[in-house]
């Protein structure tokens, strides 16, 4: 049960790592997540997406999963109110409401998984 465990660990730290890192390749598909009354989106996105990296490199570091897997799930809560607010949008930042439908499950489990490895196991 310990290397199930420690693989879904590492398959997080990948999703965190590549997550991150498309902050940076792809900066104009985040700008829709973030609220209008926000100023400096590019900053926002470029920050998230270090701490994002920053995060999954530590998951994979064994002194340090405990810390990153918290600091994954403090930070998927505060990307949950975004998920859903995208569900009930006319215009889906996410694309489409099937997307944003998907994605809100999928940060759930994230969220889920996160709070699960911040344990000792």
């Amino acid at each position: 049960m310990k290397l199930f465990w420690n693989i879904l660990r590492v398959l997080l730290a990948i999703f965190m790592i590549y997550a991150g890192a498309q902050h940076f390749v792809n900066v104009d598909f985040f700008k829709a997540f973030i609220p209008d009354f926000l100023v400096y989106k590019a900053f926002i996105i470029y920050a998230s997406g270090v701490i994002e990296v920053m995060l999954g490199i530590l998951l994979l570091i064994p002194q340090y999963k405990r810390t990153a897997a918290s600091g994954i799930f403090v930070l998927m809560i505060c990307f949950l109110p975004i998920h859903v607010w995208d569900v009930f949008s006319a215009n889906p930042a996410i694309g489409s409401h099937e997307a944003a439908l998907i994605r809100l499950p999928l940060q759930l489990v994230l969220i889920a998984l996160a709070y699960k490895f911040t344990k000792n196991q």
